[in-house]
């Protein structure tokens, strides 16, 4: 018998197992699903039924009864407007502070880094906490710092959250997003090449032309961005008058989201709470896509 008879085959050699890229990805999606999705599908379910937890037992199914009588409701359609009104007042705000706050921090001047981390502070204070300071320590009617510079002017001191209560709730969510909105267009703005400028400058172009035509249009997409995310942020707007003016008086600063919390929590009405929260994830949804494609199309143009 030869040898090469005496030999024995070698076992076959098994692959590596490899994870693949994928595979890692589905726990953080999973994680998703079960905090994201399943808590508004159970809110969809229960929008479709008049319970209250005032006596739980009871809970008829009455289909989009809780959605029409929402938004057929006047004070509710009241509710509605005062969300609008909140956005797009902030959005107005913010923007314009922003990019004037952009511009100027653009320039080179002694202590530049230390007055950008002071106008940045504001943007991480939490919301109730910017409310509790302003309604205590600015608005004030007795003891307010607008009560003092009045009185100190000669003026007679206004309650500004009783007169001016929407006024007020957009001054303090201004105050604290302004901040961001500078970030970004300020980002945006360094980027910008110089040579454009000086070119602009050598024409004999004025600041006025020269913010209109050149920095006006390369800011595009970054206010575009400012304005997608603030949308989504100040329409979710809740921590700020919960502190300050609890809704009021009457309806005057209820936004959708302060809604919800008075329905819930305050009539346990959880079917009409539920179905004002299916309505605002909707109508956040709307704007956001609106914004996307409108980013989108805009990034395309310049692109093509």
């Amino acid at each position: 018998m030869t040898a090469r008879a005496l030999e024995t085959p070698a076992p076959p050699t098994r692959k590596p197992f490899r994870f693949s890229p994928t595979v890692l990805v589905w726990p953080a999606l999973l994680y998703l699903i079960i905090t994201t999705q399943v808590p508004f599908f159970m809110t969809v379910y229960y929008s479709f039924f008049r319970w209250n937890l005032v006596d739980p037992q009871n809970r008829p199914f009455v289909g989009f009864g809780n959605y029409l009588n929402l938004l057929s409701d006047p004070q509710n359609l009241r509710v509605l407007l005062n969300t609008f009104v909140l956005t797009g007042g902030t959005l107005l705000v913010t923007v314009v502070l922003g990019a004037v706050l952009a511009l100027l921090l653009n320039r080179p001047f002694p202590g530049r880094p230390l007055v950008r981390t002071l106008l940045m502070s504001s943007f991480l204070i939490m919301p109730v906490v910017t409310a509790v300071v302003w309604k205590n320590m600015i608005l004030n009617p007795v003891f307010g710092f607008l009560s003092w510079l009045t009185q100190t002017l000669g003026g007679t001191p206004v309650d500004w959250l009783a007169a001016y209560p929407m006024v007020s709730v957009i001054t303090m969510v201004s105050w604290e997003w302004t901040p961001f909105a500078m970030l970004i267009l300020l980002t945006s703005l360094q980027s910008l090449p110089d040579d454009q400028i000086e070119a602009a400058r050598l024409d004999g172009a004025t600041p006025l032309q020269e913010f209109r035509y050149i920095v006006l249009p390369f800011w595009r997409q970054a206010l575009e961005v400012v304005i997608l995310l603030e949308t989504i942020a100040v329409l979710q707007v809740y921590g700020e008058i919960y502190a300050s003016t609890s809704g009021g008086p009457g309806l005057a600063t209820t936004n959708l989201p302060y809604f919800i919390y008075q329905k819930a929590f305050a009539e346990y009405s959880i079917g009409v709470a539920s179905a004002a929260g299916v309505i605002a994830v909707v109508l956040t949804n709307i704007l956001a896509v609106f914004l996307l494609r409108m980013i989108s199309r805009n990034v395309g143009e310049k692109t093509a």
